[in-house]
């Protein structure tokens, strides 16, 4: 018999009750792959890690002009690293916008959700989205989509939120570990979480080995042994003057800079909004400016591996 119990309960996020179930304070929506109209966009889903639990991505294909190889983003969506997925309408929107306007193959991984799926099962889902990536580097990996227009010597990472900090953390695992055949030149990080000042109580409820402090390199990159090894040449941080996370995205731009890393990092700071107005806001007036900002990133030339 199910239980009214509630065991654990993370407002705006999720309620687990004694018996297990879990409940979300948000319902993500399924929008379905295939032509966008209005962009001229078309998505596919595929299957990037069949075992243990079929995690897949979304990809979008901007119209390629004839003989050009177009870059690839690869994105990693925010929510907490509990809600949200690339199939749900505001990301279909957001990335077949930024594909067409940057002329990119956006690619969003599915990673599987806490707290079913205790972190760091998100971690691992997204590194295998840039290995599976990788497997695409000589032209013959299993989406025809990729092995036709896309150019794996400019890749950028990206994600916003907890998806930030994923991305983060792909890239210095890029660099540690090595991934052959793709050059990750650029990382845009939208309101990145990156822990908070104190031991976060809801992190450490989805990641039950971390302390949730700064001995956490996922959470507070300055004592990570590994964050020189960070491997793109250049980061875009933006951050919102509202947002109770502005101050950790802050403390990771200047972190960066500080760092024996040696890349570059842009900044880019919205005035009077909040974390992630760009999909809860949509008709702010603020957007535009952090769109533009974002696009005129990506678009830049590839640059040099680190």
């Amino acid at each position: 018999m199910a239980s009214d119990q509630i065991a654990h309960d993370f407002p705006g996020f999720f309620k687990v009750y004694q018996d297990g179930r879990v409940e979300r304070y948000w319902d993500t929506d399924h929008s379905p792959a295939g032509l966008d109209p209005e962009t001229g966009v078309e998505s596919k889903d595929v299957l990037i890690s069949p075992e243990p639990a079929g995690v897949k991505a979304r990809i979008f294909l901007p119209k390629v002009p004839a003989g050009k190889k177009l870059p690839v983003l690869l994105h990693y969506h925010g929510g907490g690293f509990c809600i949200g997925s690339p199939f749900a309408t505001p990301f279909k929107i957001f990335l077949s916008t930024l594909a067409t306007q940057s002329g990119v193959i956006a690619i969003s991984v599915d990673y599987r959700l806490a707290p079913e799926h205790k972190l760091p099962t998100a971690y691992d889902d997204c590194w295998a989205g840039l290995q599976w990536l990788a497997r695409h580097a000589d032209g013959r990996g299993p989406e025809p989509w990729l092995n036709q227009h896309a150019d794996l010597g400019n890749v950028v990472l990206a994600g916003e939120s907890a998806g930030a900090n994923l991305a983060h953390y792909v890239a210095v695992q890029a660099g540690a570990k090595g991934v052959a055949g793709l050059n990750l030149t650029r990382m845009v990080l939208v309101h990145p979480y990156f822990g908070t000042d104190q031991p976060d109580r809801f992190y450490q409820y989805m990641c039950p080995t971390s302390s949730g402090a700064k001995d956490d390199p996922r959470v507070h990159p300055a004592g990570d042994p590994d964050l020189a090894k960070l491997k793109v040449g250049r980061i875009l941080v933006c951050v919102a003057e509202k947002d109770g996370l502005r101050g950790r995205g802050v403390s990771y731009a200047e972190t960066m800079k500080k760092s024996e890393w040696k890349g570059a990092v842009d900044f880019f700071e919205t005035k009077g909004e909040d974390h992630c107005f760009h999909f809860f806001s949509p008709k702010s007036e603020s957007i535009a400016p952090l769109i533009k900002t974002v696009i005129d990133f990506v678009k830049q030339d590839g640059g040099s591996r680190l």
